[in-house]
């Protein structure tokens, strides 16, 4: 069962991203690094940023993996973004949010548990682009 919602997590994220790599040039693709709490835990993970899909509207989907609090949880994210301007200003503020799925595996005296966690994620951060055309951002949030 938790394979098969995998699957179909996975396929409804990787299909409207295939639309849109096909239908766009620009993609860009980086790491992300973090941490998160309950569990405390370290987060490393990547992100695809397959740029506007509507105006300052962007899709990027992320993986993430997080280690610590004798737990792992690996997260799987489809996240759209919409971007606020600020005249003059080089750094952007965005609010956002996606579908996520979260696998977490732990182990307490002994005993390990596993489970799967489907739910919302509400987001904000703010971006700045790079001289090298890459871009920085800081980013919260709640899942």
């Amino acid at each position: 069962m938790l394979r098969r919602l995998l699957m179909l997590f996975v396929l409804a994220t990787a299909l409207p991203a295939a639309a849109l790599a096909q239908s766009r040039v620009a993609t860009a693709m980086g790491p992300r690094l973090g941490f998160s709490t309950d569990p405390d835990q370290l987060v490393v993970g990547g992100q695809m940023d397959f740029g506007e899909i509507a105006p300052d509207v962007v899709f990027t989907p992320n993986l993430e993996l997080g280690v610590g609090d004798n737990a792992i949880v690996f997260a799987v994210n489809a996240d759209v973004h919409y971007h606020f301007k600020i005249e003059g200003s080089e750094w952007r503020p965005y609010l956002g949010g996606g579908l996520g799925a979260n696998f977490k595996s732990a182990s307490h005296w002994n005993r390990h548990q596993s489970h799967t966690d489907i739910g919302l994620n509400l987001l904000g951060g703010i971006e700045r682009k790079l001289a090298a055309g890459d871009r920085f951002f800081i980013e919260s949030k709640l899942s």
